[in-house]
């Protein structure tokens, strides 16, 4: 049987907790794959969370009472599931900002997701996220340059900014490899969590990273790429636009043994157990 379960502020969400938030566009969020009931980068969720709260909202939801809400969510569920943390404000979006602003906190949660390893192509199309660096609701444009992507014959889309720089694709970061370093784009994008997991195991390990401006008709196949959020730290891309890839073995196998250094952290804090 699929797993669904939906909490508002503690409780399970009811027609009326959802119906005002049925049509909002003005929330930001955290998405993560929890593992017998633990998470890789908890730390970096709650940060997350945080920095976007308060930009949005000029407060935020004390990471204590976040983490308790991602315990009693999960105190029922399977150990194995997918997890998204929601945070909007009332009195919603179209209103003037208060200084009383009441944050409201939705976790929904789902079956585990576990993506196919086989390579991926990308149409490079142009476009750049509003407020890059926040995981937002409301982003109709990253659905529509999928489905314009599959119907050219894609996979996924990869966004392209005015300069022609590779930013991230629809739902995921990439990174490239030149048979020596990790490259990064250097770009207006979402900071991911898995990338800010790969990103210091990495460099625990000695792995020489960079982040430089990467443009899709600068590829050929002395490039590997990967693609990574929340599902896998590396998804392999065979081809970008027309320029076919290299070799990703190296660069998968790299990534992959990266994240399993960072240690799962139990959502519900040990500390407050009976």
């Amino acid at each position: 049987m699929p797993i669904s379960e939906t909490q508002f502020n503690g409780n399970r969400a009811s027609a009326e907790d959802l119906a005002p938030l049925a049509f909002a566009g003005y929330a930001h969020f955290t998405a993560m794959q929890v593992r017998d009931r633990a998470v890789r980068g908890l730390d970096l969720h709650l940060a997350r969370l945080r920095a976007a709260s308060e930009q949005l909202f000029g407060r935020s939801v004390p990471d204590d009472r976040i983490r308790d809400l991602l315990c009693s969510a999960t105190a029922d569920t399977p150990a194995d599931l997918s997890l998204t943390c929601h945070v909007s404000a009332r009195p919603g979006e179209f209103n003037r900002a208060s200084t009383d602003t009441e944050l409201d906190v939705l976790v929904r949660i789902t079956d585990p997701v576990t993506p196919a390893p086989d390579p991926v192509t990308l149409a490079a199309l142009p476009h750049q996220r509003h407020l890059p660096q926040l995981k937002h609701v409301g982003e109709v444009a990253k659905t529509e340059l999928l489905r314009r992507a599959n119907a050219a014959g894609f996979d996924d889309a990869v966004f392209v900014d005015h300069s022609g720089r590779i930013s991230e694709a629809t739902i995921w970061n990439i990174a490239f490899w030149d048979g020596t370093s990790v490259i990064w784009p250097q770009a207006d994008l979402l900071d991911g969590i898995t990338q800010q997991i790969l990103r210091r195991r990495l460099s625990a390990q000695g792995i020489p990273q960079t982040t430089r401006p990467v443009r899709a008709m600068d590829l050929d196949d002395r490039f590997a790429a990967a693609l990574m959020n929340s599902w896998s730290p590396g998804i392999p891309v065979s081809r970008i636009a027309d320029r076919p890839l290299g070799d990703h073995t190296d660069l998968i196998g790299l990534l992959h043994r990266a994240y399993a250094t960072e240690p799962p952290v139990p959502l519900c804090d040990p500390s407050k157990s009976q």
